[in-house]
């Protein structure tokens, strides 16, 4: 059967389109709250939709909770049934301690649990950045449980790992995460100065509850875990391509991962990859361009 290897570069040169004011679009007396149970530790989601419609499981990254998805659960809940979780160490999911327990094999597990809790055997996942690698990780992994594949500001982890080696800049705006790994960083951090990011005023609050009811420390361990460490290798474990059908949606003006990580991301799919910039947007361009990443995930998923 031949296989098609499909690019799309869609440039949408709109304006960054600013945060919605929680009052007007806020979803949490909607939505319904559960758990699933991966490998002992409980993982809590928040679930908006007909759970008869197409499953699609969307994950956060740092620092940010289940939330963070909430103008595209409003937007998308009348055909998928949208359900958002909170990574083990935020929120309302459990927070196992020690590095060990943020391993990315246990953060896809915890993916596939709450997929297979809501009784399903697929689902399209969505993640933006550590969202977004663990996204990755489960279609390349487990990549019978991923119908599509979306990801938003996260490049390939390969790719991510070609920067570091050969793209001086992006080695150096990596110098956050080179310090969320030493080992008294969770004590310079807070709550409040994590929320920082969130332009809204009663969003920051519930970001700021959230981040009280987390783990600091589990928050980092992703980056203790997973991160690549000094000195930068190249991965050249043999590679598994993705075989679902990929969306990546990137804010351009992201200083943390850079646009040039897209690049050659075909060489790690087997299936059709569009790729949307969005010029003035940065990293939680869900945020800053939620109309945007919304309408385009509609398009996408209804092509």
């Amino acid at each position: 059967m031949t296989r098609l290897l499909l690019l799309a570069w869609l440039v949408i040169a709109a304006p960054a389109i600013a945060q919605t004011p929680a009052a007007t679009n806020d979803i949490t007396a909607r939505v319904t709250h559960g758990y699933a149970s991966a490998n002992g530790v409980r993982i809590h989601y928040a679930a908006l939709g007909d759970a008869r419609k197409p499953l699609m499981v969307m994950i956060h990254g740092f620092p940010d909770f289940w939330y963070t998805w909430r103008h595209q659960m409003a937007a998308l809940s009348g055909d998928y049934y949208t359900v958002a979780i909170d990574q083990r160490g935020y929120n309302l999911s459990d927070k196992p301690d020690g590095v060990a327990n943020y391993a990315m094999s246990l953060l896809v597990d915890d993916v596939v649990s709450v997929i297979k809790s809501l009784g399903r055997e697929k689902a399209i996942v969505v993640g933006h950045d550590w969202g977004g690698a663990v996204a990755w990780s489960v279609a390349m992994t487990r990549p019978e449980v991923v119908e599509q594949l979306i990801i938003l500001n996260l490049p390939h982890l390969r790719a991510m790992r070609r920067e570091l080696v050969n793209n001086p800049q992006q080695a150096a705006n990596s110098q956050y995460a080179r310090n969320f790994q030493q080992p008294n960083a969770a004590q310079q951090l807070t709550a409040e100065g994590l929320a920082g990011w969130v332009t809204d005023t009663a969003a920051r609050a519930r970001y700021v509850t959230a981040f009280k009811q987390s783990s600091i420390e589990g928050m980092l361990n992703y980056y203790k875990a997973n991160y690549p460490r000094e000195p930068y290798t190249l991965d050249t474990t043999p590679l598994v391509k993705v075989k679902a059908p990929v969306l990546m949606i990137h804010g351009l003006t992201d200083r943390y991962l850079l646009a040039a990580g897209l690049n050659g991301t075909w060489e790690f799919v087997d299936n059709s990859l569009t790729i949307v910039t969005v010029p003035n947007a940065g990293h939680f361009v869900q945020h800053e361009a939620t109309d945007v990443v919304t309408r385009t995930m509609r398009m996408w998923l209804r092509r």
